[in-house]
């Protein structure tokens, strides 16, 4: 398939604006979002992508196409996110902006319609004073909606859902990009404010759902590239702003949920937070937790949570008055804001119900596993180490010095319910007070929980004076001002509730309206002391004045009373145990002044060694946090790196399928061209361009060939018939043409002769003009030739003046030229005679110093070439002297065995014959004096000669050898027998001669009998080595020596024995020779 017409951005720019232009958008947005979605434009440039993605955003906000928007944006965010993150950010707001705007002018066509609605029902109205018509009676019947509810459900509404569901896009979109977390964080608080605006609670509550998400799978994915990392604190605190803003819109909406949600959602990233939150956020946090600890009626955490909040703007007036903090980020903290919220804690602590007015079914339930759970929860959520109790709340203001802070009717408020006993005036004296409070709207909300307060002090001081007491007379005694009576059943559900959860015990009889207080003396602690109870908010100790104790009070405290009273009996009875008492005290404090000191140190100490320990803890902890950096950096440059690879193999294969696609456009666009040129012609082609795939050029080519090849035969073919046609009718014409060229060429020549003769008068006509002319011209010049001589001749003096004076300067400049040129040649000359010589002062103090060298290198060589000359003619002396003792002993073993084997022939009868080796004797040398040697070869008959040796071996000594003209000829003595038996046939196989010429036993035995027989020497062996050894010393000598056996008697020439010996290289026995 070949590519859509319109590749590149400007052409499917351009594309769309022609079809915006002939009223055709909604395929102007179809085109370029397939331009956008598609692969092609992953590698297009980005400046060029922009504007059309700009008009896309347009046309789907206009034509309200939310979807296709959404899958263009998501495409165009994962092309531009790795390159360019400002376009992504200008095209999200400006998506953001064309949605915001078409929501206000839906708004604005809204209220116009609605104004022309209520101008023409007003001017339909015939009678004024009829306020209802029988139609609008019957209209608000059958519907009950309002005319404006219906005008902005059908106008208003589609464009607030476009716009939510923009706002929810962008945010899906930039979730998972650090780079555009500012973008998401603004686009949060957009989103807020349009929930605010158009009070929009379902969409608030999954606004929230969907932050929470992300945050959540900002967590999981930490580790891709570019990830939000919530470890870093400047991502932290927009985090933390954004869930700021939430948890105001959502107080202002009323979604306590949400705004609770929104609460632990702060709590939970300021414990991930490493900077510590800004005091005028904390304090937003804490008047928040307010309202909501108000709205879901929990007073204590309510009470809990102004405290904070009062000790926040403390330290925060503080900080601004010492200087160390900015008014930027601390929160107003004037005398009247401190008075203000010094009231609002005294006034909530005060609130806090003594009795629990929640529902449970009966005293222990409230203490079960969940409600420890969600205390714990809000403990943390406050920031408090501990949970709150009523009476720590009173101890905390009382420390603050709260109660001179707060106004006048609150501080006497306190005192009516927590300091004075006066059960019979306690309402009638908090009346005015609670007309005060009630005049105020912030603390009007005070006064049920107050009232909860005042009867419990009420029937609390009763029961202190009273034992029974009659219904009217509390009801009486309980009277508070309008608008806040309370009503006798009200009262009966208090002693009700407080019975019920242990913090009264008050028995009713409704039959004569008493009122009975239990005096048992073996009632339950919870009965007298109020508070103590499970429902109750106050410690066990309580607060409420006691005239006496009741009698459970006297039981159980009877023998404590005891013990006190026989402890001041011993007191005073024995004073010696005061005595002991006071010495005790005595010695204790001399232990601890004693032990004191040691104590400091040991503290001082311990507090070093942890000091020590928290230094090192924030030395791990920093070497962690730079090691999790290094790995984290590390692990993204990896992932960029892999990024980076994957980009580039996507690009080589979108780069080679393009070329590939290129490749097959351009042969089917050829292979089209060459199917029209077939089909133009007489002699045209059908072909079928469906099937164009079935042919390629080749086949094309040939069939292109084929049709010239016929037009060409058949454009021959009408040549000729032409060309003979007209070859006919020249000849015909030419015989007819012949008839009248005699009167054709008359005509002629007089047609060129007048033409001639015009011509002539013409041109003599104008060539005497022209001569008039020229002279008249003459004549009026000739007046100038004075005045131009003149100039001409003045002009040429100066010029030549000026050119004297120009050539004397260059000459002058050339002197100085050539002068300086001289100068610098010299300078250039002694400067390279100088450079030459040093050149050759260095090159021949080189070649002394190579020369010196190489004489100290020949010396060095010639004495070790002497030394090495001396070794080796000192080991040649010993070697020969080596081969002399070897020969001696090789001649006498073979005398032993010559005479030994003549035994044996002697003996043989007849004689048997025998294989021996071949041997060239004397007699076989000269012989043949100048042939190659015979090799003894293994298994062979032996021959005549070696018979004839044999034989005379055997009965005669062996002449010397005869010199040859070749050098001493190298002669063999027959392979040796082996004469250990008899009966082994002569025939057998040689003895090999064995490495080292060591002699055999037998050897040695047979030459140890030849020389005990005494009998003649025969021939001995000699080695090769010896004989070549002899043979150099003999031409080494110049006169012939006689050999030591030469001295004595004369003897026979020794034989060759042939037997392996040591060989001596060639060079030494020419050094020999």
């Amino acid at each position: 398939m070949p590519p859509p017409p319109h590749q590149k951005p400007e052409n499917v720019l351009k594309r769309a604006q022609e079809l915006i232009g002939v009223n055709q958008a909604p395929a102007a947005l179809t085109l370029l979002h397939d331009h956008i979605t598609s692969k092609r434009s992953r590698n297009v440039p980005i400046v060029s992508l922009e504007p059309v993605m700009l008009l896309l955003v347009e046309l789907s906000v206009e034509q309200k196409k939310g979807k296709l928007a959404k899958d263009a944006l998501y495409s165009y965010k994962n092309i531009a996110q790795n390159t360019n993150i400002s376009t992504i950010e200008l095209v999200l707001k400006k998506f953001i902006e064309l949605a915001a705007e078409k929501v206000t002018e839906a708004q604005k066509k809204a209220d116009e319609l609605q104004s022309s609605i209520e101008a023409t029902a007003t001017a339909s109205i015939d009678d004024l004073e009829a306020t209802e018509t029988p139609e609008s009676i019957l209209l608000a019947t059958v519907s009950g909606e309002q005319s404006r509810d219906r005008t902005e459900r059908a106008v208003v509404t589609p464009w607030l859902k476009f716009l939510w569901e923009a706002y929810r896009t962008v945010l899906d979109i930039l979730r998972n990009n650090a780079r555009l977390e500012i973008l998401y964080q603004s686009t949060a608080t957009q989103a807020f404010d349009f929930c605010l605006k158009y009070q929009r609670k379902t969409e608030f509550r999954r606004l929230c759902e969907l932050l929470r998400n992300h945050v959540q799978t900002a967590a999981k994915y930490s580790s891709q590239m570019h990830a939000i990392n919530l470890n870093d604190p400047d991502t932290l605190q927009r985090h933390l702003e954004t869930r700021f803003q939430q948890l105001n819109v959502a107080v202002e909406l009323e979604l306590w949920q949400e705004a609770f949600r929104s609460v632990e959602d702060i709590h939970t990233l300021l414990n991930l937070s490493k900077r510590p939150p800004k005091n005028i956020m904390m304090a937003n946090y804490y008047e928040k937790l307010t309202r909501i600890f108000l709205v879901g009626e929990n007073y204590l955490f309510h009470a809990a949570a102004w405290s904070r909040y009062y000790s926040l703007l403390r330290q925060s007036a503080v900080l601004i008055a010492t200087g160390q903090g900015k008014k930027a980020d601390n929160p107003s903290a004037t005398e009247a804001d401190l008075q203000k919220a010094a009231s609002f804690v005294l006034l909530s602590a005060l609130s806090i119900p003594v009795i629990s007015t929640s529902r449970s079914r009966g005293a222990m339930v409230d203490f079960d596993e969940a409600k420890k759970n969600k205390n714990s929860r809000l403990t943390h959520l406050l920031g408090m180490s501990t949970a709150p109790t009523r009476a720590g709340l009173f101890r905390d203001a009382l420390a603050k010095s709260l109660l001179k802070r707060a106004r006048g009717e609150i501080r006497d408020l306190y005192n009516i319910l927590e300091v004075d006993f006066h059960p019979l005036s306690i309402c009638e004296k908090i009346s005015p007070i609670l007309t005060k409070i009630g005049a105020d709207s912030e603390m009007e909300k005070y006064i049920l929980p107050l009232q909860q307060v005042i009867l419990t002090r009420l029937f609390q001081q009763l029961s202190q004076v009273y034992e029974s007491v009659d219904l009217a007379f509390v009801e009486s005694l309980a009277k508070f001002p309008d608008p806040f009576q309370i009503t006798r059943g009200t009262i009966e559900k208090f002693i009700m509730n407080g019975n019920k959860k242990g913090d009264l015990s008050i028995r009713m009889d409704h039959a004569t309206g008493i009122l009975n207080f239990d005096k048992d003396v073996f009632a339950s602690s919870k009965a007298v002391h109020a508070g103590s109870a499970a429902g109750s908010a106050e410690s066990p100790a309580g607060s409420v004045q006691r005239l006496q104790n009741t009698p459970s009070e006297i039981v159980r405290s009877q023998l404590a009373r005891l013990a006190s009273t026989l402890y001041t009996t011993c007191y005073y009875v024995d004073p010696t145990h005061r005595q002991r008492q006071v010495e005790a005290r005595q010695a204790a404090l001399a232990r601890a002044k004693a032990g004191a000191e040691q104590e400091h140190r040991e503290t001082l100490a311990r507090k070093e060694i942890i000091q020590k320990r928290k230094e090192e803890a924030s030395e791990l902890q920093a070497k962690r946090e730079k090691e999790k950096a290094r790995q984290k950096r590390l692990q993204e440059q990896a992932l960029a790196e892999a990024e980076e690879r994957r980009l580039a193999q996507e690009q080589k294969e979108r780069e080679e399928k393009r070329l590939k696609d290129e490749r097959d456009r351009v042969r089917r666009e050829e292979l089209k061209k060459q199917i029209a040129d077939l089909k133009i012609g007489p002699n045209a082609i059908d072909i079928d361009i469906e099937n164009i795939d079935d042919y390629d050029s080749n086949r094309l080519r040939a069939m292109k060939l084929a049709q010239l090849e016929r037009e060409k035969n058949d454009i021959n073919e009408r040549l000729r018939v032409t060309g003979k046609r007209i070859d006919h009718l020249e000849r015909a014409f030419r015989k007819e043409e012949v008839k009248k060229l005699a009167d054709d060429y008359a005509k002629q020549r007089e047609r060129d002769l007048a033409a001639y003769e015009a011509m002539k008068a013409e041109t003599l006509r104008e060539a005497e003009e022209k001569h008039k002319q020229a002279v008249e011209l003459k004549h009026r010049l000739s007046r100038l030739m004075p005045y131009y001589e003149s100039f001409r001749k003045s002009l040429h003096d100066r010029r030549r003046d000026e050119f004297e004076k120009r050539q004397r300067d260059a000459e002058r400049e050339l002197e100085k030229q050539i002068t300086a040129r001289k100068k610098e040649y010299r300078e250039r000359k002694l400067r390279e005679k100088r450079e030459r010589e040093e050149k050759e002062r260095a090159l021949r103090e080189a070649e002394e110093r190579a020369e010196r060298e190489k004489k100290e290198q020949e010396q060095r060589a010639e004495e070790k070439r002497l030394e090495m000359a001396r070794l080796k003619e000192k080991r040649d002396k010993e070697r020969q002297e080596a081969l002399e003792k070897a020969a001696l002993q090789a001649r006498r073993e073979e005398e032993a065995m010559a005479r030994r084997q003549a035994e044996k022939e002697k003996e043989r009868v007849p004689p048997r014959r025998e294989a021996v080796a071949m041997d060239r004797t004397a007699s076989a040398s000269n012989e043949r004096p100048s042939g190659p040697p015979r090799l003894n070869l293994v298994g062979a008959k032996t021959s005549w000669r070696d018979r004839e040796a044999s034989k005379n071996t055997a009965s005669a000594p062996t002449p010397p050898p005869a010199p040859s003209s070749n050098g001493p000829s190298r002669t063999a003595t027959p392979m040796e027998q082996r004469t250990d038996s008899n009966e082994r046939p002569a025939a057998g196989p040689p003895r090999l001669p064995l490495q080292g010429n060591k002699p055999s036993w037998r050897d040695r035995e047979a030459a140890k009998q030849a020389t005990a027989g005494g009998s003649a020497s025969s021939g001995f062996r000699e080695t090769r080595d010896a004989k070549d050894s002899r043979e150099s010393r003999d031409s080494r000598d110049s006169a012939p020596t006689p050999t030591p056996a030469s001295k004595e008697t004369p003897t026979e020439t020794l034989k060759p024995s042939g037997a392996p010996g040591k060989w001596v290289p060639r060079h030494l026995r020419e050094k020999q020779g």
